[in-house]
């Protein structure tokens, strides 16, 4: 692709994001239910509107599979809600503030997976055998989701939120929408972290973590960074109307693991096969949507009572005004 496309579409990115934060959620506010669904129908018209102009510009190939590696992402992406949730609900997130942390996550999604499929890209046009290498990684990936049990959140164990808390101290509540505050320290002043900052470090280092998976898938439908990083940038920016639409059901979707499970060890092994079988575009993009719908459809037609997931309590409240001093962690540690 031309650089004029790449700059036009990250132009068009950018630009959506600022109208998003600067006009529709300048001020912190909770995001209802009938919002999220709108915002979440509007993110996946985009996105489809995109696919059309990829089909009048590259032709059918390309848009199919723009198609399938979104269908890919936005599946991969339930798996990130459920863990927001844990995340949210660790820190007892204040819900008007949740909206904020995941605009700056994604933000920060977006250079790093850019990073990500540059260098994936490099590596395979250097170094081609990395394809197998990735295909193995998902058929290993695939298995072990099929069998993993669900695990609660383990915060001390994030070496990004231990380096954060040797930095800075942590308050221990939140000071609005604020991710550092300045406050006295002894006898002088210092910037001191909220806890929003040490949940916005949670949410882009577990980002990262599913990046090693949904790229790779990605690029067994596709080899075209174009596509690839198009087809995630769509998919991360309806990630969070998506959070906010299914966050309180998304424990229903009991059979949407397993199904995810089928579709990695899928486009695994459609790499690891692929100099000797040619799986056409179409039926990738059939298997896919196929085992999603059907993992969907059995979980709703078969539900299990969801599991109640108790928050650790802190004090979600903000201090009053001036006393940001009484509430400092002077161990850097959290409450």
């Amino acid at each position: 692709m031309p650089w004029g496309a790449w700059v036009a579409f990250n132009a068009a990115v950018l630009a959506i994001l600022a109208l998003d934060l600067g006009i529709f959620h300048r001020h912190a506010r909770e995001v209802r239910l009938r919002e999220a669904a709108a915002w979440t129908a509007a993110w996946v018209s985009l996105a489809l509107l995109f696919n059309v102009v990829i089909y009048l510009t590259l032709g059918t190939q390309k848009a199919l599979e723009f198609l399938t590696g979104y269908l890919i992402e936005q599946a991969l992406s339930v798996d990130n809600i459920f863990v927001f949730v844990l995340i949210f609900s660790y820190f007892t997130v204040p819900r008007r503030y949740q909206h904020r942390i995941l605009f700056w996550g994604i933000l920060g999604a977006l250079v790093l997976r850019g990073t990500m499929i540059g260098g994936g890209t490099w590596l395979i046009h250097h170094f081609e055998w990395v394809l197998y290498l990735f295909g193995a990684f998902l058929v290993f990936t695939g298995i072990r989701l099929a069998f993993a049990s669900e695990e609660g959140l383990e915060v001390e164990a994030n070496p990004v939120v231990r380096l954060i808390r040797r930095v800075l101290p942590v308050t221990k509540r939140y000071h609005g929408q604020r991710f550092v505050v300045s406050a006295p320290v002894g006898s002088r002043r210092r910037w001191i972290a909220t806890p929003l900052l040490v949940v916005l470090v949670m949410v882009e280092t577990t980002d990262v973590i599913f990046a090693v998976d949904s790229i790779p898938a990605i690029f067994s439908i596709t080899t075209d960074p174009f596509i690839v990083f198009t087809s995630n940038v769509c998919a991360i920016l309806g990630l969070r109307s998506l959070y906010f639409l299914l966050a309180g059901i998304v424990d229903t979707f009991r059979f949407l693991q397993l199904g995810l499970s089928v579709v990695l060890g899928f486009v695994g092994a459609k790499m690891l096969v692929e100099p000797w079988v040619h799986v056409p575009i179409g039926v990738s993009l059939a298997v896919v949507a196929g085992v999603l719908g059907v993992a969907v459809g059995a979980s709703l037609l078969f539900p299990e009572e969801a599991e109640v997931h108790s928050p650790v309590v802190h004090d979600p409240l903000d201090p009053p005004a001036g006393r940001e001093s009484e509430v400092i962690d002077r161990e850097g540690t959290m409450p």
